[in-house]
């Protein structure tokens, strides 16, 4: 009868690290995680790096703002063009011809088209910036990335059609025969005056009109009404004398009379009010940001 025998084989020769009780211990190697989201404590105004890292996606939103704005339409982006174009006509007939406002002896449809390239910008920043966050809710709720970049993919598209009504602008000069002043090189100070109070106003309204969507109705009144507060189709010299300086509370004034002073050669306005109006500027965009950052969090849940 043969016997058998039997061999048993411990896991320390086998090399499994095994515990005090003998059972062994399997570990595997943990792949280190290629993006981290974490609440952010204090407040961060702006993350450079972070925005710089999503750069493809604010320049994808841009175009597909600029493509979606003008797809099946017969003129396209000679909208651009038509729109202020359309509206410097009726302001010359109703403030030119009809209350025979001054414009510095400047053809008014000339003197109207300048006041609104300005204004149009505005405008444009405004209503993109406080519409982003309603307008792009289905990528908020599902996808991480900064949500700074849907505000500024509206400054893309402005700067675009800001091109297209300054090249408008330029054939209007040379028709008129108007030439152009050298604080034509002082043109982008003026436009980034307005980019940051456009830009500070409207991300306050963007995370308000998440919680709140009366801003949906109370902006587009607003800015109606503040495009006759503002010199877009006349002058600051048509403001009497003794009011001029309610007028100028309106942030608005001087660097809407700056714009046109460059391009036209009309009076410069004067530096105090540049000043005030620029520093009026920081604090609005630096305000606009905390709010945008304080009210961030809250976005994906309520909206």
């Amino acid at each position: 009868m043969n016997s058998e025998s039997s061999t048993v084989i411990t896991s320390s020769e086998l090399g499994i690290p095994t515990n005090p009780d003998e059972t062994p211990l399997l570990t595997e190697a943990r792949p280190e995680p290629y993006l981290t989201i974490r609440p952010s404590r204090g407040w961060v105004a702006l993350d450079l790096r972070e925005l710089w890292q999503f750069r493809d996606l604010l320049f994808s939103l841009t175009d597909r703002d600029l493509k979606l704005r003008y797809k099946q339409t017969a003129l396209g982006v000679i909208w651009v063009i038509l729109q202020p174009l359309m509206a410097a006509g009726v302001f010359s007939f109703v403030f030119g011809s009809v209350a025979k406002l001054p414009s510095g002896g400047l053809p008014y449809l000339v003197f109207s088209f300048a006041g609104l390239l300005g204004w149009n910008y505005f405008s444009g920043i405004l209503g993109k910036t406080s519409g982003c966050l309603l307008g792009n809710s289905h990528l908020i709720s599902k996808v991480f990335f900064p949500r700074l970049i849907l505000p500024l993919s509206g400054i893309g598209s402005s700067l675009v059609d800001f091109g297209v009504a300054a090249g408008m602008m330029a054939a209007l000069l040379i028709g008129y025969r108007i030439s152009p002043t050298p604080l034509l090189l002082l043109l982008p100070v003026w436009m980034l005056v307005l980019t940051a109070i456009a830009m500070g106003v409207g991300l306050c309204c963007a995370g308000l009109a998440v919680t709140y969507r009366d801003i949906g109705y109370i902006l587009p009144v607003f800015t109606q009404l503040l495009l006759y507060a503002s010199p877009v189709a006349y002058s600051v010299t048509a403001v009497p004398e003794r009011l001029r300086w309610i007028y100028y509370l309106n942030p608005l004034t001087p660097p809407l009379e700056a714009i046109r002073a460059s391009l036209l050669g009309t009076p410069f306005p004067s530096f105090q009010p540049l000043l005030i109006s620029s520093a009026f500027a920081a604090v609005v965009f630096m305000a606009g940001l905390y709010c945008f950052k304080r009210m961030e969090r809250q976005f994906a849940d309520v909206i």
